[in-house]
């Protein structure tokens, strides 16, 4: 009973040794960045596993269509971003410059519809603010930031130069499926894409299709001590460097802490306000409209713009 006792006594002090450092460090380093002007661009690349043996159910496809195949999904699912940050607004987006469309061509009507548009964080304001453009149309997503209950655990690495701490949350991922994958080895057939939701809501039925909880892990330095990170993730005492949730990682690359040329962040204003509920609710009625058409026409349908 004593080495029990002994063993919880222990593990309980490496935690608060650990929080007390993340938190000295925190305040040094914030304190040595207040007189400046402080800002920094960290680049980030995504990656996602998909099980593409669903898109070969009937077993007709040939290896050489799979590579295809495969390689369009890449182009899609793995992309870099660069988050542009300051001590209190940051703007996350795809970046540009590095993106490569598939074959010297651009990227489908769908893959440009559904690809998350610039992301606006404000930590003081408590304001997210997404551009997105679904189908020739322009929209403003807000909403009040609400934190996620992230749990400070006593791991740690090594991400290049900075010393990462891991943090757990769980979250909502809302899924909407765009398409159903046919049967065939059809290769003018769209693939299957999915719309992920990471509000916090506590409003969500679970047990709608396509909601679910999600485990978030995300590791963060204290070494750079803005409570910023990739897409809509926030709210550590540190940036987070790299951050996965259910089959999409997202990894820093490289790091520039004030730039010789500084990034003006600006958040959108442009488009139709709305929530991110109002949006996937936009998105579903499309979808319906366009399955709709696909079935009276038995053929890939465009839709026209959302209404």
């Amino acid at each position: 009973m004593f080495v029990n006792i002994l063993i919880v006594y222990t593990s309980t002090m490496k935690t608060y040794i650990i929080k007390f450092y993340v938190l000295f460090l925190f305040l040094l380093v914030t304190g040595s960045i207040k007189a400046q002007d402080f800002q920094g661009k960290a680049y980030y690349f995504s990656k996602t596993t998909m099980d593409m043996s669903r898109f070969n159910r009937g077993g007709q496809m040939s290896e050489q269509q799979k590579k295809q195949r495969e390689a369009r999904m890449k182009s899609r699912l793995e992309k870099t971003y660069v988050l542009t940050f300051n001590k209190e607004e940051s703007i996350f987006k795809e970046d540009e410059k590095l993106s490569t469309p598939v074959n010297g061509r651009g990227s489908s009507v769908w893959g440009s519809s559904f690809s998350p548009g610039p992301q606006y964080k404000n930590i003081k304001e408590r304001v997210f603010l997404q551009d997105q453009e679904f189908f020739g149309k322009q929209f403003l997503i807000k909403e009040d930031m609400e934190a996620l209950e992230w749990k400070m655990g006593t791991e740690s690495k090594q991400i290049g130069q900075y010393l990462c701490f891991k943090a757990t949350a769980k979250k909502v991922s809302i899924e909407i499926n765009m398409l159903t994958p046919r049967s065939g080895n059809n290769e003018k057939e769209e693939d299957s894409l999915k719309v992920k939701d990471s509000t916090n809501s506590k409003e969500i039925n679970l047990k709608d299709e396509g909601i679910k909880m999600i485990e978030v892990i995300a590791w963060y330095t204290p070494q750079i001590p803005v409570s910023q990170g990739p897409s809509d993730y926030w709210g550590l005492p540190g940036l987070i460097l790299e951050v996965s949730a259910g089959n999409n990682t997202m990894l820093c690359s490289k790091i520039v802490i004030n730039p010789e040329e500084k990034t003006k962040i600006e958040a959108p204003k442009k488009g139709q306000v709305v929530t991110k509920k109002e949006y996937n609710d936009i998105i579903t009625k499309k979808m319906q409209e366009f399955r709709e058409n696909r079935g009276r026409t038995g053929g890939r349908s465009g839709g026209g713009r959302p209404r």
